[in-house]
């Protein structure tokens, strides 16, 4: 019986702006949309953010609507892939809206307890 490597789980989340969304044609919009469709084919769960963001710190809690937060790039979804190393997850973001429409895919292993 051979040995199976373990893959291993990445969080990535998704920044970009709706305004740099908009500018892209509609076509260009639905061939970055299939890539998504690409990553849930694999299992992976692809999630936009709601409008509303709350905030932690400490005790204190703050809700407010994601287009009011100072962030210059606003959370616009984020998924959760199961790869063999962060190279294969790169090459499955590249091409997604937020990467490709002047956002920015950050890309964070998640270390399960064994």
């Amino acid at each position: 019986m051979g040995c199976r490597t373990s893959r291993m789980k990445f969080l990535c989340l998704a920044y970009g702006s709706e305004r740099d969304w908009k500018a892209l044609s509609k076509d260009r919009q639905d061939e970055l949309l299939a890539q998504d469709e690409v990553i849930r084919r694999r299992g992976a769960y692809v999630a936009p953010v709601s409008t509303t963001v709350t905030s932690v710190r400490g005790e204190s809690v703050t809700v407010e609507n994601s287009a009011e937060t100072n962030s210059p790039l606003p959370l616009a979804g984020f998924s959760i892939i199961e790869a063999d190393n962060v190279a294969q997850v790169v090459e499955l973001v590249r091409n997604t809206p937020c990467a490709q429409a002047n956002g920015v895919i950050e890309i964070r292993a998640i270390h399960e307890k064994n």
